[in-house]
């Protein structure tokens, strides 16, 4: 089974151009646990991000995989689903920001780790990974949903760890 949500922001009517990113995520789950990335303000993502030049999915999911979590075995499976958030960009005046996340379910191989390759911004949120429950998961994120200071990508994530529950207990994956 699979999805696609579109996420529009409010959006000016004028502006004069699109900065488009896409990136891919892994959802990897093993003995009813499932392997995502804490920030320094308790919300939970899944692993992933921006695919370089001539990177394929497949290619970035490995190596956002590694470089967040540290496990250097991921095997990608199946493709879960798609959310697009559209919004003004924060940094570019007059232009939205189109951010299109591709889910796909993954696996790990062995539990072989090496140590995480953080980017920058990664550091200073101190993404930390953490094997934990789809429930708690879900209920730390909705807490945090309402704060006014949050990750942007709060409220992608929890959408899509509730289709995933959804599916898991329709039994469809």
């Amino acid at each position: 089974m699979n999805f696609n949500m579109i996420v529009d922001e409010p959006i000016q009517k004028n502006f004069e151009r699109t900065i488009e990113r896409i990136a891919v995520r892994a959802i990897i789950m093993a003995n009813n646990r499932i392997l995502l990335v804490q920030s320094n303000r308790g919300d939970f993502k899944f692993p992933g991000g921006g695919l370089e030049i001539n990177e394929s999915h497949e290619e970035c999911l490995k190596r956002e995989v590694r470089e967040e979590t540290g496990y250097i075995h991921c095997i990608v499976n199946n493709k879960f689903g798609t959310v697009i958030e559209r919004r003004m960009d924060e940094y570019i005046t007059n232009a939205v920001f189109q951010m299109t996340s591709h889910y796909y379910l993954c696996k790990l191989a062995t539990e072989e780790k090496l140590a995480q390759q953080l980017d920058e911004y990664e550091a200073i949120l101190d993404f930390t990974p953490k094997w934990v429950s789809l429930e708690d998961a879900i209920n730390q994120n909705e807490k945090l949903i309402e704060r006014y200071e949050q990750n942007s990508w709060l409220k992608r994530e929890t959408f899509v760890l509730r289709q995933l529950e959804d599916m898991l207990n329709k039994e469809c994956i």
